[in-house]
């Protein structure tokens, strides 16, 4: 069985040990799309490049609509990456994003949604980075998975020890302001790997697109965990 399939069966069948990325009310909390690829003719360059500017943006679509978080971009090919040379190779710029956003305040609690250890963690304090990292490993019936929070507050990553046991629902960080977490509106990166592919504290969460298959095959849908 391909690993897609055994996450899938494994989440299926374990509800229980499925816990919560961030708090929410299924009842009560609104989420609201956000779509950063280029049919989304109110965003621009300009706005995107100041990052108070953007904050203000995400922040103003928040509140118009009465929601508690912005969601989306799991393989979205999105038009925002231009604004860093972090995302620019020779060949081809990198465009299409690996993970799920959750778009909050900063200072949202952000937990585990599963049993597991301390992978690695750092700061990627780079324009348009991470910023602080947490990877976490779960064994979920033997099917290894790797979690990782990105955009997170500096403060986030004391105490960190690699190896060390997380459980379900504990909480492991706070979202980063737009000055510590890679100069990006207040958001959590998250994203889910079965192979680290030899990489600590970092993993691509932004891709060229004609790798889009080759990605997709270890970096399943985080919304499957999720549930929203």
């Amino acid at each position: 069985m391909d690993p897609h399939a055994r996450l899938k069966t494994y989440l299926q069948n374990n509800p229980a040990a499925i816990g919560k990325v961030v708090d929410y009310n299924a009842g009560s909390d609104r989420l609201f799309p956000l779509d950063f690829t280029a049919a989304n003719t109110d965003l621009n360059i300009d706005i995107i490049a100041d990052t108070q500017r953007f904050t203000d943006w995400v922040s103003e679509k928040l509140k118009a609509s009465n929601s508690r978080y912005g969601i989306g971009g799991y393989m979205e090919h999105r038009t925002i990456y231009a604004v860093s040379s972090h995302f620019d190779t020779d060949d081809e710029p990198r465009r299409l994003h690996l993970g799920v956003d959750i778009w909050g305040d900063a200072g949202t609690l952000i937990y585990s949604p599963f049993d597991g250890t301390v992978h690695s963690f750092q700061d990627n304090n780079n324009l348009g980075d991470y910023g602080p990292a947490i990877i976490l490993q779960h064994n979920l019936d033997g099917l290894t998975l790797y979690s990782l929070y990105g955009h997170l507050s500096r403060k986030s990553l004391n105490g960190l020890t690699v190896g060390m046991p997380i459980r379900k629902n504990q909480q492991i960080a706070t979202l980063g302001n737009n000055q510590e977490n890679g100069q990006w509106p207040p958001h959590l990166h998250f994203q889910l790997m079965y192979d680290m592919e030899g990489k600590y504290g970092d993993y691509p969460g932004v891709c060229k697109y004609s790798e889009k298959e080759k990605y997709r095959l270890n970096v399943p849908d985080p919304g499957l965990v999720l549930g929203f």
